[in-house]
């Protein structure tokens, strides 16, 4: 078990003033069964007032308006999490036990439904199907699945966008966690495996000393239900283990932005992100 201090500073600087914002900030990270949170808080400058609540997904998010004329907009999250891994458990589940079991709750049937994002490339769908057809447990097919695609992809940025879709990272083999992420959801969802989205953070450095501060980011990772939900990171090729943060869920990352909001004014926003992340034990 890790003890992992996050600051998350994000915002929009704007080349004048815009007269109001109107913004959620999903960046909390919430207590979960493999994860607890010993503290965390929201600063927002301009100052102002905060609602918060939990989504639909069950992600902690922070809604607030800025009213006054403002030309920059900074949000500071901190939080103390105690980590500890969570190894993948194959549950001894036949392809047909699934599709009863997965029909029969909403949660297991929205996470079936391709979105734009996730829609899987013919090849994609291929090598899915491919696979899952050598598994008699969709579970160890759900696995080999992600290990492909994280084989199949490279890592890099600039490539993609926010808005990229999981068709056109695939077309370049290159993209960030996020595409790697939408590559595996549409993947198994193909094969009728329901899988979700996870928004994050992981700790960069393995061996990083107690009390280093790291320059981290922004992660995300998969989730599937074969049985029972199962993370992997499909960037990293490995089990979620205890330098993963789990902040978000949803059917893909347009559920789950760290930051998302509309303002009034005639300028162009530019968006700034800084992740440090620290180990405390």
């Amino acid at each position: 078990m890790k003890r992992l201090r996050i600051e998350h500073q994000t915002g929009f600087s704007y080349p004048g003033e815009v007269t109001a914002s109107y913004n959620e900030a999903r960046m909390l990270p919430g207590s979960t069964d493999s994860q607890f949170v010993l503290s965390s808080s929201l600063d927002i400058d301009p100052s102002t007032s905060v609602n918060q609540y939990v989504d639909y997904f069950g992600t902690r998010v922070a809604a607030f308006d800025v009213l006054s004329p403002h030309s920059s907009l900074q949000i500071t999250a901190r939080s103390l999490v105690e980590v500890r891994p969570r190894p993948l458990e194959h549950v001894d589940l036949t392809w047909e036990a699934l599709a009863a079991e997965a029909s029969g709750a909403i949660g297991t049937v929205e996470q079936l439904t391709q979105t734009g994002r996730t829609r899987p490339h013919a090849e994609v769908a291929e090598i899915a199907r491919t696979i899952a057809g050598r598994h008699d447990h969709p579970g160890r097919a759900a696995f080999e699945i992600a290990t492909r695609i994280g084989d199949e992809v490279q890592y890099m940025t600039g490539v993609t966008g926010v808005h990229s879709t999981a068709s056109e990272a695939w077309e370049s083999r290159k993209g960030v966690c996020q595409d790697m992420a939408h590559i595996t959801l549409g993947a198994l969802r193909e094969v009728g495996i329901p899988a979700r989205y996870v928004s994050g953070y992981l700790h960069p450095k393995p061996d990083a000393e107690v009390g280093e501060a790291v320059t981290g980011e922004s992660h995300a990772w998969v989730e599937w239900f074969a049985g029972e939900w199962q993370g992997f990171d499909p960037t990293n090729n490995i089990e979620i283990g205890d330098r993963h943060v789990l902040v978000g869920r949803g059917r893909d990352y347009g559920d789950v932005p760290p930051l998302r909001g509309v303002y009034a004014g005639p300028f162009k926003s530019n968006l700034h992100v800084k992740v440090t992340i620290t180990r405390e034990t």
